[in-house]
């Protein structure tokens, strides 16, 4: 008897475990160099060799500004697409358990009661008869035993499908800090700027008016007190453009984290947020590998190649059985009586013949294979092209900024000397105005390139799968 058992829990357990017919998957070759680029836009970036890996450093430990950090919590607790994402993931989740029990029997408890009146002409007895029947029966309605993985396939399929929105919500939460942070620092670099703006609004007030007196003298010429005037208004006009991009920039920076932000969590300008770490990208382009959106598509790429031997076990048989165990009668009163019990064994072999649809359906699983393929080789591509542009900007940057910074120190000079110059009537206004405009605009740059350079740290953690 013990045997018996033995052998149909052996049998039952290669049916479930079945076989599957999908293809061997085999991860394509990445179609991008072995190596980062070489040359000299990226000479500087192998001093970062000893920095830690992007996907080793946790954003906290990545981002060293406690107030950044503040603001980053509450964007990943708040922001509405990050919590469409792990929806997603709890959808994808409950689907690939709803494909997983398909390999197990459903069992249901059924209870039936029929009334039927069937004519004299038809009626053994001659006569018109009504007939009564009550059944209470427990079993299993078609269940599909999975001799040929057609089953096992659909729910490989909805496992990796469930990875990979798990792998999105992963890239989601990246780029939802990394955006965090470019919107931080960019506020950071307008309020900035602003400042900037306001004071050389100020400078160019006091100018105007000492050109004014000395006009109402007939020291300087109206010439000079217009050119004098025309700054004023240039720089007033840029006070009102950078108030603007500064509410702007709060306002980008509130729809991401999902709530107004109190006023004294946000910086004033970019010299007071604390640079963030700096990191290695490694000397093997493999690293790709770990960013979360490379993996989802290899995962929506299995997903593929097991949906293949789905289609493929449609060409075989399908086996499923129906049982059943229960009582009848024909009077209610004597459903549970002694003597009615029922059962039914209903095993049923439905063999493909001829089906246009099946060799169809094949065909399109075979090229959504080579789609996602393509898919994933062009997600790598754009992931390298992505890092690769980073290490560029990391390997020039700081030379830009070496060479605004005596451009600025240069040009602050001219003004100098042209001022004094003209304050005592060596040089005319032009001289003057000539510098004040190149100081006010090498200012400007050498804020936007300091800029660029925090944020292009940001985006290469980005990049480089950091950011978790």
């Amino acid at each position: 008897m013990k045997r018996k058992w033995f052998l149909l829990l052996g049998i039952i357990i290669f049916l479930l475990g079945g076989c599957t017919m999908a293809p061997k998957y085999t991860r394509p070759d990445a179609p991008v160099p072995a190596q980062w680029p070489t040359g000299a836009a990226y000479n500087q970036t192998k001093s970062a060799a000893s920095a830690p890996a992007a996907s080793e450093l946790p954003w906290r430990e990545f981002f060293t500004d406690e107030r950044l950090q503040k603001i980053i919590g509450i964007a990943l607790d708040n922001n509405r697409d990050l919590r469409m994402a792990t929806l997603n993931v709890e959808r994808a989740r409950a689907l690939y358990g709803i494909q997983r029990a398909s390999l197990l029997p459903s069992v249901n408890a059924v209870g039936m009661m029929s009334k039927q009146l069937i004519p004299a002409d038809l009626s053994t007895t001659g006569s018109a008869v009504t007939t009564e029947q009550y059944s209470v029966n427990l079993g299993i309605t078609s269940w599909e035993i999975d001799f040929f993985g057609r089953i096992r396939s659909l729910k490989d399929q909805a496992l990796e499908e469930y990875l990979a929105t798990e792998d999105a919500h992963r890239s989601a939460q990246i780029s939802l800090v990394s955006a965090v942070a470019q919107a931080y620092l960019t506020m950071a670099a307008d309020r900035e700027t602003l400042k900037l703006v306001t004071s050389t609004l100020e400078a160019q007030e006091t100018s105007y008016k000492l050109i004014r007196k000395r006009y109402d003298v007939g020291i300087s010429s109206e010439l000079d007190l217009l050119r004098a005037q025309s700054q004023v208004d240039t720089a007033r006009g840029d006070v009102a453009r950078y108030t603007q991009l500064a509410a702007q920039d709060e306002n980008a920076l509130n729809l991401l984290v999902g709530s107004p932000l109190p006023q004294d969590i946000l910086t004033s300008d970019l010299g007071s947020v604390n640079p963030p770490r700096e990191i290695s990208p490694g000397l093997s382009s493999e690293l790709l590998l770990r960013r979360p959106d490379i993996s989802a598509a290899e995962h929506q790429l299995k997903a593929a190649n097991a949906n293949i031997g789905a289609a493929r076990a449609a060409f075989f048989p399908r086996i499923s059985l129906t049982t059943a165990i229960g009582t009848a009668s024909a009077d209610l009163s004597g459903l549970f009586k002694a003597g009615q019990d029922t059962w039914l064994f209903a095993p049923q072999i439905i063999m493909p013949i001829f089906d246009a649809r099946t060799w169809s359906a094949y065909d399109v699983t075979k090229v959504e294979k080579e789609i996602s393929i393509a898919q994933y080789e062009k997600v790598i591509q754009t992931a390298f092209r992505e890092v690769a542009d980073a290490l560029a900007v990391r390997g020039t940057v700081n030379q830009q900024i070496a060479a605004q910074q005596s451009l600025v120190g240069a040009v602050a000079e001219t003004y100098r000397l042209s001022n004094a110059r003209y304050t005592k009537g060596i040089d005319s206004y032009l001289s003057v105005l000539d510098a004040q405009r190149s100081l006010y605009g090498a200012q400007q740059v050498l804020i936007t390139l300091r800029l660029a350079r925090i944020v292009n740290t940001v985006t290469l953690y980005k990049v480089l799968g950091g950011g978790e």
